[in-house]
Parts: structure tokens; C-alpha cells; sequence
């Protein structure tokens, strides 16, 4: 399905900069970042379409242009899932961008992360060359796990031409329970309901409400909720993909935005902030005008890091040395003249 191939234009495109010296920044749908100043985009578009899904076989191939509403569509006409539930920052949000950033939804500490998903992928590196990773295609080569290595590399291996994704089926329930709750009791509480045996697909905390999704079969789902107790929440769909979205108003301040990645029974940090909780307290927006440092600082106290996402350019916790030296060497072999290298390392 879907016929849009571009990959030789982009192979060639890709060639042209490294002869050229020239750098170049994946661009996709254009809803995340934007090319630094100077740095050209390579555009992927126009290179869309699915290429393979079989629905008995849980697993979808398709190119990284792609809207994700699109495919998203079409999976739901089989009743069913991307597994990890990708924000998206517009409409126009690919698959390949949800990969390359391995963004996942409010259900990624039950259902799976993004890399989770990811079966394969076929990549566009600095040299030029097209090469397919990862499930049925090709083993992978060189000791690199190639297709999870892709997922969260943020285009700095290459560009994702196509990926294979594992789907799932969609629940046959789905309710949200909403407790009130300030948030140090919400902490506790999550973590408690975190290592029970109920069927969670949700645990955040927003503006003094816990809400607690629940998906699976009709029987299930009404047991877990008697034991959850709260309210039913009547528009639940609306409310978990306006946190996946961070479209909630609760982050919509003027103000800067901070993902903060911590253990889920961590204590709240230090900072002035507007809080929204998330994967059982194991993701955290903040809104806060602290000093980048203290905010980065407060992340690491907690054994986590954090990530700027507003306003650009991005911030985000330095890797461990001993990752930024394999991180280094992985690139070397994909992108040995930095073609996909947008920011000086």
C-alpha cells in the first residue's frame, strides 16, 4: 500500500552533502525541532506510505514519512494499536519521527516503549548507503543492535526510510478512575497500584486528580475498577491523548517546559514549578522559570534526567561518560564525516 518511494532522491541527496562537506537535519512533518541555523533539512516527507501489513501477523512495515494519524487509521480498521501511543506535536507527526525520538505515550510502562516495538528498520546513513536492520529483512551487523540503537538516536545515525513495527490489539474495555489526591499521597498511591495485579494503562496525576486508565476485557476492567474506587471519568479519550499530546492546560504556561525522567517513587524536587505526573510518577512535566542548571541538577539528585522541551533550542542532561564514548563510536561507524551531525560533538 501507498507507492511514494523516495529513497533514491534522498540516497542521492545524502551523498551530494558528503561530498560537499555540507551537514544535514532529518526533517520528517516538521512538528518537533527545527533545522539549527545553517543546517540544511533533509526532507523525508514526501517518502511515505505503508508498505506491508498483515493484521493476523501483528506487524506493520511502513515508511518513516508517513503520518501517524494515517497509519494509526488503518491499524484501527483491524482493531488495533501502536503499542507505545506516540505524542504527536501536530498532525503532520510521522513515524519516523515518533521512532527517532522514541516518544511514547501515557500506557509505555505496561504496553512497552517505542524500541519495543521497533522489529526492524531500514536506514539511511552519513556514507550514503542504504541498510536494513532487524526482523525479517537482515541480521544485524557489527555487534549493533541496529533497529533499538535507531530508536531515540534522533537522527544522529541516519535517516529511518522505513521502519517495521509490532502492533497490538486494541482493548475490548476501557474505563479511567479519578481519585482526588495531592500529590505527595498521588505518588504513594501510583506506586502502590503499580504493583498490583490490576490491568493499568494509565496513572497520572494532574492539578490535584489521580486518574487511573484501565483496558483489557469487560470483566477485568470492572473488577479493577471496584478496586480503584474514584469516579469514572465520562470523556477519558479526550484527557489521556491531551497528556500525550501535552496539550493539557496545565502545560500550556509561558513558561519553560521540562520532561523529567525519574524513579517513580522518587520524592518531588526542590524547584517552583507546575507538576504534571505521568508512568506512575516515573515521567514528570514541569513548568518552571528555575535556572536550566537547577533543573538539571534537581533531575540528577534523583538518580534521572531531564529534557527542555520549550523554548529551543533543546537542553538535556550530558550522558554518562562511558555512554558518550560508545554513543561516539556508534555514530563514527554510521556517520563518519557528520553528515547527521546538526550540533557540534
Amino acid at each position: 500500500m501507498g507507492d511514494a518511494d523516495a529513497s533514491a532522491a534522498l540516497r542521492e541527496r545524502v551523498r551530494e552533502a558528503r561530498a560537499a562537506g555540507e551537514r544535514l537535519c532529518v526533517r520528517g512533518g516538521g512538528t518537533r525541532t527545527a533545522a539549527p541555523d545553517g543546517v540544511a533539512a533533509l526532507e523525508l516527507g514526501t517518502h511515505r506510505g505503508i508498505v506491508a501489513f498483515e493484521p493476523s501477523e501483528l506487524v506493520v512495515t511502513v515508511r518513516a514519512g508517513t503520518p501517524l494519524v494515517e497509519l494509526e487509521a488503518v491499524l484501527a480498521q483491524s482493531g488495533q494499536e501502536l503499542p507505545f501511543d506516540p505524542p504527536r506535536m501536530g498532525l503532520a507527526a510521522t513515524v519516523g519521527g515518533a521512532v527517532a525520538t522514541a516518544a511514547a505515550g501515557p500506557a509505555r510502562p505496561w504496553r512497552g516503549a517505542a524500541r519495543d516495538a521497533v522489529l526492524g528498520v531500514t536506514l539511511l546513513d552519513g556514507h550514503g548507503e542504504i541498510g536494513r536492520f532487524g526482523g525479517a529483512v537482515m541480521k544485524n551487523v557489527a555487534g549493533y543492535d541496529v533497529s533499538r540503537l535507531v530508536a531515540g538516536s534522533r537522527g544522529t545515525l541516519g535517516a529511518i526510510l522505513e521502519t517495521s513495527l509490532r502492533v497490538l490489539p486494541r482493548p475490548a474495555a476501557r474505563c479511567t478512575r479519578v481519585l482526588e489526591l495531592g500529590m505527595d499521597h498521588a505518588v504513594e498511591t501510583m506506586t502502590a497500584l503499580a504493583q498490583r495485579a490490576l490491568p493499568l494503562q494509565g496513572l497520572a496525576w494532574v492539578e490535584g486528580f489521580l486518574h487511573v486508565r484501565l483496558g483489557g476485557t469487560e470483566e477485568g476492567v470492572a473488577a479493577a475498577a471496584a478496586v480503584v474506587g474514584g469516579e469514572p471519568l465520562a470523556e477519558e479519550a479526550p484527557f489521556w491523548r491531551a497528556l500525550r499530546d501535552l496539550e493539557l492546560p496545565a502545560l500550556a504556561a509561558d513558561v519553560p517546559l521540562w520532561r523529567l525522567s525519574v524513579p517513580g517513587n522518587a520524592p518531588q524536587p526542590t524547584l517552583t514549578a507546575d507538576w504534571v505526573l505521568d508512568w506512575a510518577g516515573a515521567q514528570r512535566w514541569c513548568v518552571s522559570a528555575a535556572e536550566p542548571e537547577r533543573v538539571l541538577a534537581a533531575a540528577a539528585e534523583l538518580g534521572g534526567h531531564a529534557r527542555r522541551l520549550r523554548p529551543a533550542p533543546e537542553l538535556a542532561t550530558d550522558p554518562a561518560p562511558a555512554l558518550a564514548q560508545l554513543e561516539a563510536r556508534v555514530r563514527a561507524a554510521f556517520d563518519p564525516d557528520g553528515v547527521f551531525a546538526p550540533e557540534d560533538r
